[in-house]
């Protein structure tokens, strides 16, 4: 991890939307805007909750809190059906981008699952091609506002599907336009990296990177298999590591740690500074973090960053969770008392786990510690 080149970060008195971020974890199918859904929808003949985009937004932000699985995975039933044309993708990438930006964002990865998008007759290089035009006409809209913004396409698998080598010779196919890396997601509990594991050589025998959805739905045996089945990168969420260390506490103080003495697993993962792409509002929804606690002040994740993990924030979906990389971070200042090293170093954390080339990333973390640099 790099160390930020900050001697003493100035109390945090101004709006976190205006510091440059880094998103790692961010799907594109839980990030549109709901007066979008409202006018695909119509196009497509779709029927929603809502036309009304104040409410259609609290629908899926209700939705995705009730806890209720049933209930949140129909949310994604309705963005994703807008996203079936060349137009709709086209779009919803564009404006994705555009979103970014305006939360201070510089450098996103964009994950979708391009098997997903295939109702209304295209292939999957086409809908690939789709999100990857929007999301340049995005990068441009956002310059000519004087701003800079760089995306790249996480090209995704569904875990629970059968498609692992064709979606990974997909993204292979697609390096260099656009693909940044590969990932698998959907239901994790019962659907090991391991049935991937022939796509996952492929991409290692074709030097293509993977990042793994592991250690959200599932425990320690998703995250094994995520590194070595997977051979991941960065773990996607990856929060339940923490369920590989043991804490003991004082006798005289409850309140006060005494030792605390990590696994094998969690020890391989913090020493080799795989990232954790944590998503703080998101665990606590999809309850990735109840065995911790039910607030926030629970959530393992200052633990691991305080031991050294290499943790990385992220919103996972903007839409449903009804947050952007601004409010997760004001989130952390409110709840930890980070201040702006500790947000400096997370950032960091992020560019040097991305996927970027060596060059474009020594270039993203010399931007970030000068933008810091300068807040003073």
């Amino acid at each position: 991890m790099t160390e930020p080149i900050v001697d003493a970060a100035p109390a945090i008195d101004f709006d976190l939307k205006s510091l440059p971020k880094v998103s790692l974890h961010d799907h594109l199918d839980g990030g549109l805007r709901p007066a979008t859904i409202i006018e695909l929808a119509e196009a497509a003949g779709h029927t929603l909750p809502s036309t009304d985009p104040v409410a259609l937004g609290q629908w899926f932000r209700e939705s995705a809190d009730s806890g209720s699985l049933v209930r949140y995975l129909e949310t994604f039933d309705h963005t994703v059906a807008v996203m079936q044309t060349y137009d709709g993708l086209f779009r919803v990438a564009k404006e994705f981008v555009e979103d970014l930006a305006d939360d201070g964002v510089v450098y996103g990865e964009v994950r979708w699952a391009p098997e997903q998008h295939l109702q209304n007759g295209l292939t999957l290089d086409e809908a690939v091609e789709a999100v990857q035009e929007g999301l340049e006409a995005g990068v441009e809209a956002v310059s000519e506002t004087g701003r800079e913004i760089q995306v790249g396409q996480l090209i995704t698998a569904m875990r629970h599907a059968e498609r692992g080598q064709e979606i990974a010779e997909l993204a292979v196919r697609h390096r260099n336009k656009g693909a940044v890396g590969f990932d698998i997601a959907g239901a994790e509990d019962g659907f090991l990296p391991s049935r991937f594991k022939d796509a996952f050589t492929y991409l290692a025998q074709h030097n293509f990177p993977a990042t793994v959805h592991a250690g959200e739905a599932a425990g320690l045996d998703s995250i094994q298999s995520a590194l070595v089945d997977g051979r991941a990168l960065r773990l996607g969420h990856g929060v339940r590591i923490a369920e590989d260390i043991m804490v003991e506490f004082d006798d005289d103080d409850e309140a006060t740690v005494g030792l605390v003495t990590l696994g094998d697993l969690s020890s391989w993962v913090r020493d080799r500074g795989i990232a954790l792409e944590i998503c703080p509002s998101s665990n606590l929804q999809t309850g990735a973090t109840a065995e911790f606690g039910e607030g926030i002040e629970s959530h393992p994740l200052d633990m691991l960053y305080q031991l050294g993990f290499n943790v990385t924030i992220n919103t996972d979906n903007r839409l449903m969770s009804g947050v952007t990389l601004t409010d997760e971070f004001n989130l952390l200042v409110e709840t930890f008392d980070y201040d702006l090293d500790d947000l400096l170093e997370l950032t960091l954390n992020a560019a040097e786990a991305s996927f970027l080339p060596l060059e474009e990333k020594e270039a993203l973390v010399e931007y970030i510690n000068d933008a810091y640099a300068n807040l003073g």
